[in-house]
């Protein structure tokens, strides 16, 4: 039986021979700045418990939750030698903020900084974890977001956000990102609903620029409510953007792609352990390839799903 088939909802036992005991910490508080923030930043890391050159994932929720979501994927890549960062965006629900709040237009772009701030101070977030001292490796370092936010780390890859007359803003992308994991990112904005049109501008993503490699995981009953189009608008990032990138198509998958913001969260409306179970394959085995240059889960999880007779979903490449 493939690894990938829909009974089973382990990893394989390569990868399960090499997971290891995690150590997280949290919160881990980074002091509100000047900027337009207004609030301290919360972060999360969890890491293994032995190992050194640890590459890093600094992961972006979706809306309205935390650090403390997306066990099934952070928990898993930090056993697996991944040191996993999870800042709380200001749109989380632990902090309450209202949406007559005058930073709520801006949210997407403050999330934007939380990123960049996290990678210049990952010294602070590594000291703040006892045991971890000496053992990071900053230059393997990749992103990864669900929903908002995986627009939010697409950012640092080089997409940029249309303005209203369709002028690319600001180039956010930053050098010191090698790659990402970018799930059920939102497509382009021509397809917006009028509701989303009006109230979400930054909905105008422009993949043109998006060079860095990427790993775009889409669900084909993904229909989203914010889009005039249907599951076929998560493919947008792997269609319009340039350089090297793999797409993952999950069968049966919706916007909670089985169940990866946490294990029974509400918001869950396609619960499958074992959808989960290939994402956390994959996406580890792509992890693996691009910071740490080998493939051999990567071309292993390909050959699975070519050869699986009954399979979760469909990998493919350019």
């Amino acid at each position: 039986m493939s690894d990938f088939s829909p009974a089973s909802d382990t990893v394989n036992a390569r990868s399960v021979s090499r997971a290891a005991v995690v150590i997280s910490a949290k919160p881990v508080i980074l002091p509100a700045s000047a900027g337009s923030r207004g609030e301290d930043l919360q972060v999360r890391v969890s890491a293994p418990a032995t190992g050194v050159d640890l590459p890093v994932v600094v992961f972006s929720h979706g809306f309205g939750l935390s650090m403390d979501g997306y066990a099934p994927l952070a928990d898993h890549w930090a056993a697996h030698g991944f040191v996993v960062v999870q800042p709380t965006h200001l749109d989380s629900r632990t902090l309450g903020i209202p949406a007559e709040d005058p930073r709520t237009p801006h949210i997407w772009r403050i999330r934007v900084d939380d990123i960049t701030r996290v990678l210049d101070e990952l010294d602070v977030l590594e000291a703040a974890v006892p045991g971890l001292g000496g053992r990071v490796d900053r230059t393997r370092i990749a992103v990864a977001g669900h929903s908002w936010g995986a627009q939010t780390v697409s950012t640092l890859l080089g997409a940029r956000v249309l303005d209203a007359e369709g002028v690319p803003g600001e180039d956010l992308s930053d050098p010191r990102v090698r790659a990402g994991v970018l799930l059920a990112l939102t497509g382009l904005g021509d397809d917006l609903t009028p509701f989303a049109a009006e109230h979400l501008p930054f909905m105008r993503p422009h993949f043109d620029t998006m060079t860095a490699p990427a790993l775009v995981v889409a669900g084909d009953k993904d229909q989203s409510h914010l889009s005039t189009r249907g599951p076929d608008w998560f493919t947008d990032p792997y269609t319009y953007s340039p350089g090297a990138k793999s797409l993952l198509t999950l069968f049966g998958g919706e916007h909670s792609l089985g169940g990866i913001p946490g294990y029974e969260v509400a918001e869950t409306t396609d619960e499958s352990p074992a959808r989960v179970a290939l994402i956390r394959q994959v996406t580890t085995a792509y992890l693996d390839s691009v910071l740490r240059n080998d493939n051999t889960d990567w071309r292993a999880a390909a050959t699975a799903l070519e050869q699986d007779p009954h399979p979760l979903g469909k990998l493919r490449s350019k």
